[in-house]
């Protein structure tokens, strides 16, 4: 079973050539904190209470990469539960400090799984 510790932030696309719109709306109007960095795919990051919210421009379509992202306690454990039951798993860029992968639910729901190192 996997053991789920939190919501680990979430992903939200934005249209393409809108970042700095965002950055500001994030900013200034929500009075949220922006997270530096040199992120993925020149996403933006912000924290929001416990969690983290991700921003980052992407063409619209049916095979989106907007997701939830799940921390849970054992990610290899986790991985093996899941390619068991026959789930196709995913990596993606590496981001200090966390290791990660990614699934897709029936539906083409992308589901992010990680584990801060």
């Amino acid at each position: 079973m996997i053991q789920f510790k939190r919501l680990d932030h979430i992903l939200v696309s934005i249209p393409p050539g809108t970042t700095q719109q965002a950055r500001t709306f994030y900013t200034q109007v929500l009075g949220l904190t922006e997270i530096p960095g040199g992120h993925p795919h020149g996403a933006i990051w912000f924290e929001i209470a416990d969690i983290q919210l991700h921003l980052r421009e992407e063409e619209g379509g049916n095979f989106s990469s907007r997701h939830p992202a799940f921390e849970v306690t054992d990610l290899t454990a986790a991985r093996h539960e899941l390619e068991q039951k026959g789930v196709e798993i995913a990596y993606s860029s590496e981001i200090d400090g966390r290791q990660r992968f990614f699934i897709r639910d029936p539906f083409g729901n992308r589901i992010e799984f990680l584990e801060y190192q």
